[in-house]
């Protein structure tokens, strides 16, 4: 994914998680945007971090720029929350995804797929018959070149899993697909301090048969594609800095 006009820029402050104010690099003029993200980022949006800013002014917009990706250190890392569903149907499309035990060439993918009282991200048919959900989650939260989710406890992904684990009982294939939105990490994990009830659910659901999955992606101020499949290990430590 190529993201238009992008200006860097210097974060300065978030007032609440809709909208941050920045300043642009090449003008010194301060901005205010609109941030890809709802999620709280405390780790990456810090003051005097570098930020892309993709401008995409409209008189539907009470913003000109979107926030999409943050400098930690030497590592760019994309916050937009919409990206990694995208990333995944694609992926999964072009093969760059490949989803283990699932039997057959995809032949039907759709996105956001109501079973039960969820909404899935995908779902999917093979031309074997085998049908198949696939849950994407966005993974922004790293230390150490470990990748954690979530950085704030989620209802609603707790739901999906125990949801997952339902579906597997009825003959559906069922995964969980993590996007880490950076490069750098060597495994991916549950930030067990942060939702235990999440990292027990996925326990269970991986003794039924969901499978949990992990790919880094290649990040730049303007662009994100995906790269390669991380480790997952759910007894994997993770200290939240």
């Amino acid at each position: 994914m190529v993201y238009p006009e992008v200006h860097l820029a210097r974060f300065l402050s978030r007032p609440n998680r809709f909208i941050a104010e920045c300043e642009l690099i090449e003008t010194n003029e301060q901005v205010t945007v609109h941030v890809k993200n709802t999620g709280r980022g405390k780790e990456v949006l810090l003051y005097g971090a570098e930020v892309a800013l993709s401008h995409q002014p409209s008189p539907k917009r009470k913003t000109a720029y979107d926030l999409v990706a943050v400098k930690k250190a030497e590592q760019w890392f994309n916050i937009d929350s919409q990206v990694p569903n995208a990333l995944a149907a694609q992926g999964l499309l072009d093969g760059e995804i490949i989803l283990p035990e699932l039997n057959g060439q995809i032949s039907f993918l759709k996105r956001e797929q109501r079973y039960g009282d969820s909404k899935f991200d995908i779902y999917i048919e093979t031309d074997t018959g085998q049908k198949a959900f696939v849950e994407v989650k966005g993974m922004t939260l790293e230390n150490d070149r470990i990748g954690a989710f979530p950085d704030a406890p989620t209802l609603r992904g707790l739901k999906h899993v125990k949801e997952l684990t339902k579906a597997i009982a009825e003959g559906y294939q069922c995964y969980i697909l993590f996007i880490a939105q950076f490069e750098q990490i060597r495994v991916a994990t549950i930030n067990k301090e942060m939702q235990q009830a999440l990292a027990e659910a996925i326990f269970v659901g991986q003794q039924t048969g969901l499978k949990v999955l992990a790919y880094n992606c290649r990040v730049q101020p303007e662009s994100i594609q995906v790269l390669r499949p991380i480790a997952f290990d759910l007894n994997q430590a993770f200290i939240q800095q």
